[in-house]
């Protein structure tokens, strides 16, 4: 077993918890009286964890690389990783002399049973492919004109659904309640445009959500109409809006197709990224962790997103503050953002000196640039450096925030303030960590303002 393991910061650890339930059930179990048998050997760590039963639960943990990061555990739990894994790493991140997990010659037969296995399974992914059979192209036309039949007869649909609401007045809208919608969206889902169906819920909550929902349905309506127009007109626009369009619909793009093609064209972007926030999401049956990237030499944004299906687990999040150098592919589209991991290089850096952001301006720039681009963008990426929280006169806030009340972020120098959006335990914890002076935040900038993500404290990368 090789590799040197570094001992992660009890903030990458909780970052990678799935929920806030995992992250304060983890913490109960990083004190190292509930551990027995643990020890550590190259980028493995291990140990048993007492439970409610008679036999311990058997947890191990390979650090082989950011964004790689395996768990195993004997315990029922389906969360990927589980509050073991995580207690077992933060016992390890409070390990300073080396004695709560000590060094050993060697693993248990268990968990390197486990290792062994994880070597052998990443040994073969990295290995070249066996030559695919060739595609029947012919059925993958025909499949794809099907599909193209659906999309537009669903969008037909939904180009009449927009004009009648109009035509009866939103009033009319307001009666027919969120059911009607919910409905038209269920359509879209039979017509296989998952992005008309998202966009058409959206539209159906914010009907009759409370004061000021006319305007924000108005502004809906007007962006769906965009979208279907467009769709009308695919054909036409420059191929970086279409491929946007595409997308907005529900047209996915294969990641091998669009690694593949990145090499070809030689866009692969290299560049050593820093893990700047991370976040999980739950909807439907699907649930979606974002994670966003800065290139320290290119200053571009990214975007990775794992999809988890039930039963499965997943990549293991990289942990905020981490960095790693790397190649990536980004989708098309006409404010490209979101990529595909191509090729890592070098071991990975768990944690990076504090980054350089902007101004509050800067960001607010960026992201009318992004919305110039791709109307359909409802937030941006932004790095605010020298921000102070503070709390705007009445009427100045936005009351709307989700518990954040008034609450700003201002440059420190002075200049602009942007809302923070966020509920009360992120709004305190923030405050908390900048105790009035300024610190470096990462977050998404929108219309309804800025949604911390992260904060650095003392040099280190603290998940909000």
């Amino acid at each position: 077993m090789t590799g040197e393991q570094v001992r992660w910061t009890t903030e990458q650890v909780l970052a990678l918890a799935p929920d806030a339930a995992s992250q304060r059930a983890g913490q109960k179990l990083g004190s190292p009286g509930t551990w027995s048998g643990t020890g550590r050997r190259g980028t493995a760590l291990w140990g048993l964890c007492k439970g409610s039963g008679k036999t311990p639960y058997r947890t191990a943990v390979d650090l082989t690389e950011v964004g790689t990061v395996g768990f195993t555990c004997s315990c029922p739990s389906r969360k990927f990783p589980c509050k073991h894994g995580l207690g077992l790493l933060l016992v390890r991140s409070g390990d300073t002399d080396g004695t709560l997990v000590p060094e050993a010659d060697e693993a248990p037969e268990w968990a390197q049973k486990w290792l062994d296995g994880r070597r052998r399974r990443a040994e073969k992914t990295a290995a070249p492919e066996p030559r695919a059979q060739p595609k029947d192209e012919a059925a993958a036309r025909r499949r794809a004109e099907r599909r193209a039949s659906r999309v537009g007869e669903g969008a037909q649909e939904l180009t009449r659904r927009l004009t009648d609401a109009v035509e009866s007045g939103l009033a009319g809208a307001e009666h027919s309640g969120y059911q009607a919608w919910e409905h038209t969206a269920a359509r879209m889902v039979d017509a296989q445009a998952p992005g008309l169906a998202a966009r058409a819920g959206e539209l159906g909550a914010v009907i009759g959500s409370g004061r000021g929902w006319p305007s924000a349905a108005l502004a809906e309506m007007s962006l769906l109409h965009l979208l279907l127009r467009g769709l009308e007109r695919v054909e036409e626009l420059p191929p970086p809006l279409a491929a946007t369009v595409r997308s907005r619909v529900g047209f996915s793009s294969e990641t091998a197709a669009v690694v593949a093609e990145a090499r070809q064209e030689g866009s692969l972007v290299r560049d050593h990224w820093l893990v700047a926030g991370s976040e999980r999401a739950t909807g439907g049956r699907v649930a979606t962790r974002s994670t966003w990237l800065l290139g320290r030499e290119s200053a571009r944004w990214a975007l990775v997103l794992d999809f988890t299906a039930p039963g499965t687990t997943g990549e293991a999040p990289m942990p905020v503050g981490a960095s790693f150098e790397a190649e990536v592919a980004f989708h098309p589209g006409a404010a490209p953002l979101r990529v595909t991991v191509a090729e890592r290089h070098g071991a990975p850096v768990p944690e990076s000196p504090v980054p350089t952001g902007g101004a509050v301006g800067d960001a607010l720039a960026a992201f009318g640039s992004a919305v110039a681009a791709d109307p359909w963008v409802d937030a941006w990426p932004a790095l605010l450096s020298s921000v102070v929280p503070v709390h705007a006169p009445a009427g100045d806030g936005d009351e709307g925030g989700g518990g954040a009340g008034g609450w700003q972020l201002a440059d420190a120098a002075g200049g602009a303030a942007v809302p923070v959006k966020a509920d009360e335990s992120v709004l305190w914890r923030l405050l908390a960590l900048s105790g009035g002076t300024p610190v470096t935040v990462f977050g998404r900038l929108g219309v309804a303002g800025f949604v911390p993500r992260t904060v650095w404290d003392a040099g280190r990368a603290v998940a909000l």
